[in-house]
C-alpha cells in the first residue's frame, strides 16, 4: 500500500470516528436550551438552573391564586428553573398600602390598581423597566394600559388588564330595554318593582365622579418624575359641577337607592337590586343571580334643567409590579415571569375563567373577547370614560364631601357651598407644609393637614401626646401632611401594642382600646413606633 493510500484510509477512519462521537452526544446543556415561548421570554437574560423563592400577591377572587400557580409552574418548567411561589390573595386596591407599609416585607411580584402607581414609585416599591423591556410592553399592549404604567416617560410595571372600569348590570325582568338610556326611567322602574338601585356614590369617589365627568368636569393631576404631585386642573366647582350634583340627587333621594359595596351580590339580597353599577369582576356573580334575566349595558343619561348628560366613568387598568431586589439573577427571573404572566396566553386564560379584559392587543382582538357581552358594555361605556391617571391620595376623601351634601341639600345654594368647600380643600393640598408627620385620626376629625397635630421632631424621632376621647372608633395613624398613604401605623408598633386593638384594618390604623392620653413616638430611621400612656 502506498503512503497516499495509507493517508486516505486513516482520514476515512478519522471521519467515521468523529461522526460516531457526534451521533453519541445527545445531551444539551441546560443553559443552551431554547427558552423562547409564546410570551417572548427569550428576550430575558439566561437564567441559571437554581431555585428561587418568591411571594406573589394576586386578586383574592376564588380561583385566581390557583390559576396563577399553574401559570407560574408552566413558566418554570418551560424555562428549566425552580420557582417556589407563595401566592397570597390581596385586593388590587389594598396591595399598594401593604407594600408601602413595609417594602422589605412586601411581595416580590404584586398586582395593583393603576391609581396606586404614584405612591408606589414614591415609596421605592417598584423596579423600573429597562429600555428593551419597555419597548416590548409598549408594542404588545393597548396605548391606554401602557400610559397607566408610566410615571413621566418611565415604565414601572406591566399591564395586566384593560378593564378596570364600570358599567350597568340589570335585571331584564324589571328594566325594559327602551329605558336603559334614562336614569329617570330606571329609577321609576326600580321604585315600581320595590327593588333597589345599587351605586356606591357616598363611599367611593371612583363611582361618584361619573356624574361630574358626565357634565364635562375634569380633575387632572400632574406629577414630577419622582411621582410627587405638583399641580391640578380641577373644574368640579363650576356650573357643570352644580349640574352633576343636581343629577346625582335624583338617585340619592330616591327610596330605591342603596349604597352598597357588595356589587352584584345585591341581586340576591333580602331586598334585591334590579340595577348594580360594577365591573367585570362581578360578571359570574351576576349571571348566577339573574340567570336568563342577566343584562349589561353602558350607564344611562340624566337630565338637569332641560339638558341631558351621558354619565361618564373612570377607565383604567390593573398592573403587575416587581419589588426591587438585591439579587440581579432573581430580578431577571421576576422580569421574565412578569412578562409571561401578563402576556397573550395567560391573559386569555384569565378572560376565559374570570372574564378579565385583556390589555394585550392580540388577546383583546380574539373572537371570544370581542363577543363577550360585559366587555362590549364596558367598551361602549369607555367611549364616555376618563382614563384614570395618577390622582392625589387625598382627593378620594375630599371628593366625597359634595356627595354627602347632595343627599341632604334642598337648595342650589347649599350645593354650591359644598363645591366651594371642595375647591378650598383641593387648593389646600398644594399650600400645606408637607415636611414631617401628623398624627391623624378620630381625635382631629381625620384632617391630614391639621398643623395642630404635627409631631415634634428631635434627631429624627417624632413625638406627639394625643388625648383620645371615647368614641365608636378610636383609631388613627401617622401620615405625611396632606398625604393619606398609610405607611406608619399598627404594623410598625414595636412597643405598647397591648394598648391597641390587634386589627388595624386595611389602613394600618392604631386603634386604642381605651380612651386616655398617650405618647406616640416614631423613629424615622428604624421605622418603629412606640406607644405609651402619658404619666
Amino acid at each position: 500500500m502506498t503512503k497516499k493510500h495509507v493517508f486516505v484510509s486513516l482520514l476515512l477512519v478519522l471521519v467515521l470516528c468523529l461522526g460516531v462521537l457526534a451521533g453519541c452526544n445527545t445531551n444539551t446543556p441546560a443553559d443552551t436550551k431554547d427558552t423562547k415561548d409564546t410570551q417572548g421570554t427569550s428576550d430575558q437574560p439566561a437564567t441559571p438552573a437554581k431555585s428561587y423563592d418568591i411571594v406573589v400577591w394576586v386578586s383574592e377572587i376564588a380561583g385566581v391564586k390557583e390559576q396563577f400557580q399553574e401559570q407560574i409552574d408552566k413558566y418554570a418548567k418551560d424555562n428549566n428553573i425552580t420557582i417556589n411561589a407563595r401566592i397570597e390573595g390581596v385586593t388590587e386596591g389594598e396591595s399598594a398600602t401593604q407594600m408601602i407599609t413595609s417594602v422589605e416585607d412586601g411581595a416580590d411580584l404584586f398586582c395593583f390598581a393603576q391609581d396606586q402607581l404614584a405612591r408606589l414609585v414614591q415609596a421605592g416599591a417598584l423596579t423600573k423597566l429597562g429600555v428593551k423591556a419597555g419597548e416590548a410592553v409598549t408594542e404588545a399592549n393597548t396605548p391606554g394600559s401602557v400610559a397607566s404604567a408610566k410615571v413621566g416617560s418611565d415604565l414601572y410595571c406591566y399591564p395586566l388588564t384593560d378593564d378596570n372600569g364600570y358599567f350597568m348590570f340589570y335585571d331584564k325582568s324589571v328594566i325594559p330595554e327602551d329605558h336603559l338610556n334614562s336614569l329617570e326611567d330606571i329609577i321609576a322602574d326600580c321604585e315600581a318593582a320595590g327593588k333597589n338601585f345599587s351605586f356606591q356614590l357616598k363611599g367611593s369617589a371612583w363611582y361618584a365622579a361619573s356624574f361630574f365627568f358626565g357634565t364635562g368636569c375634569v380633575s387632572e393631576w400632574e406629577t414630577d418624575s419622582d411621582g410627587n404631585f405638583i399641580s391640578v386642573n380641577d373644574t368640579f366647582n363650576s356650573p357643570e359641577g352644580l349640574a352633576a350634583l343636581k343629577g346625582m340627587q335624583k338617585l340619592l333621594k330616591s327610596p330605591c337607592f342603596t349604597e352598597s359595596s357588595s356589587g352584584t351580590a345585591d341581586f340576591s339580597a333580602a331586598i334585591p337590586s334590579a340595577v348594580v353599577v360594577s365591573g367585570t369582576w362581578d360578571v359570574n356573580t351576576a349571571k348566577e343571580a339573574l340567570g336568563d334575566n342577566y343584562g349589561v349595558a353602558k350607564l344611562p343619561s340624566f337630565t338637569v334643567d332641560g339638558k341631558t348628560y351621558q354619565l361618564g366613568s373612570f377607565s383604567g387598568c390593573k398592573l403587575m409590579g416587581i419589588k426591587p431586589q438585591t439579587d440581579p439573577e432573581k430580578t431577571s427571573v421576576l422580569q421574565g415571569l412578569a412578562t409571561y404572566l401578563t402576556g397573550k396566553d395567560c391573559q386569555l386564560e384569565r378572560f376565559e375563567k374570570f372574564g378579565w379584559g385583556p390589555s394585550n392587543k392580540e388577546a383583546a382582538q380574539s373572537e371570544a373577547v370581542q363577543a363577550d357581552a360585559a366587555l362590549v358594555a364596558l367598551a361602549t361605556q369607555n367611549e364616555f370614560a376618563v382614563p384614570q391617571g395618577n390622582i392625589h391620595g387625598s382627593w378620594w376623601s375630599i371628593a366625597l364631601s359634595p356627595v354627602a351634601s347632595a343627599q341632604t341639600a334642598t337648595t342650589d345654594e347649599e350645593l354650591q357651598a359644598a363645591l366651594d368647600s371642595y375647591k378650598a380643600a383641593i387648593d389646600g393640598l398644594f399650600s400645606i407644609d408637607t415636611s414631617g408627620y401628623i398624627l391623624v385620626g378620630a381625635w382631629n376629625g381625620w384632617s391630614n393637614s391639621d398643623g395642630n397635630y404635627r409631631m415634634q421632631e428631635t434627631d429624627g424621632v417624632y413625638t406627639y401626646t394625643v388625648t383620645v376621647e371615647q368614641s365608636d372608633y378610636m383609631g388613627g395613624r401617622i401620615v405625611t401632611p396632606g398625604n393619606w398613604d398609610s405607611d406608619k401605623g399598627l404594623a410598625q408598633v414595636v412597643s405598647g401594642a397591648e394598648l391597641l386593638s390587634e386589627d388595624g384594618g386595611s389602613d394600618n390604623n392604631m386603634v386604642f382600646l381605651e380612651p386616655g392620653t398617650y405618647v406616640v413616638t416614631f423613629d424615622e430611621a428604624k421605622m418603629e413606633i412606640t406607644v405609651a400612656k402619658a404619666e
